[in-house]
């Protein structure tokens, strides 16, 4: 979530430079890079980050980025996101990156 300068909640374009929001409004970071994934955010000192590469757990195991489609179900390698949704064939913006564990 962000919002523009106005304050107000926006569903626009996300550009490099913009402040990052959590569910609850507070701010988290600054949009650093567009991605084919997501975007890349220079977090603040306060906030708790992981990586989303792979994140081990001390007692959950290990989590993994992947791609998925909650419509179909479809998951596969984030590193390779189609066009399509090779399950269903929506359009890849209809996929979303997915930590599992």
């Amino acid at each position: 979530m962000y919002e523009d300068s106005e304050g107000a909640s926006a569903d626009r374009v996300l550009k490099p430079g913009q402040r990052a929001y959590d569910e609850n409004g507070r701010v988290v970071g600054v949009i650093r890079a567009i991605t084919d994934i997501g975007v890349e955010v220079n977090t603040l000192g306060d906030v708790e980050t992981l990586s989303l590469r792979q994140s081990p757990g001390v007692n959950l195991g290990e989590g993994y980025l992947v791609r998925r489609r909650s419509e179909c179900g479809e998951s596969g390698d984030v590193d390779r996101v189609p066009d399509r949704c090779p399950n269903c064939g929506a359009g890849g913006n209809a996929l979303y990156a997915y930590l599992e564990e």
